[in-house]
């Protein structure tokens, strides 16, 4: 049987290969195109239809089981209300509203740029340890968030 030695890979050593899209270049952008469609239609849909009058949405379940609320709770009207204009109601309904749509925008045009040009880059080690981080640090913020929110009121979802 033959042992294997494991060696300590350096910064830049790659860890995934660039790629090429050969896929002709509408075909490409179907999937960034068609959800930010979606996500157009979805908040039409959420701005036509008020969150805070019930009977319209399904409850969280979090919210429904234990009587807590979770990090996503006031997403849906902190949405609406930033749809309509009002900046201070989203944030009093989900103060990660702020951080997320920025985020998001920026994250679906990433995809929707990488989509158009049919490239992917190497990734490097120090790259991918970076991409790593950055999810670990965004997934202890939503978990912190989501428990520190119920001590605080001033941070509960307003309902």
């Amino acid at each position: 049987m033959e042992q294997v030695t494991a060696t300590k890979m350096a910064p830049q050593d790659i860890v995934e290969a660039a790629r090429v899209d050969d896929r002709p270049r509408a075909r490409r952008l179907l999937a960034p195109v068609v959800t930010g469609a979606l996500v157009v239609i979805g908040c039409g849909y959420l701005w036509a239809v008020d969150p805070n009058e019930p009977g319209h949405y399904p409850l969280c379940p979090t919210r429904a089981l234990f009587g807590i609320d979770c990090p996503g709770c006031g997403l849906l009207r902190g949405t609406h209300d930033l749809l309509h204009g009002d900046v201070v109601g989203a944030v009093d309904n989900n103060a990660l509203l702020v951080g997320l749509v920025p985020a998001a925008i920026v994250l679906w045009l990433l995809w929707l740029l990488r989509s158009w040009r049919g490239y992917r880059g190497a990734v490097t080690r120090e790259r991918f340890n970076r991409r790593n981080m950055i999810t670990y640090i965004s997934l202890g913020v939503v978990l912190a968030f989501g428990i520190i929110r119920n001590f605080v009121p001033f941070l509960s979802s307003g309902v």
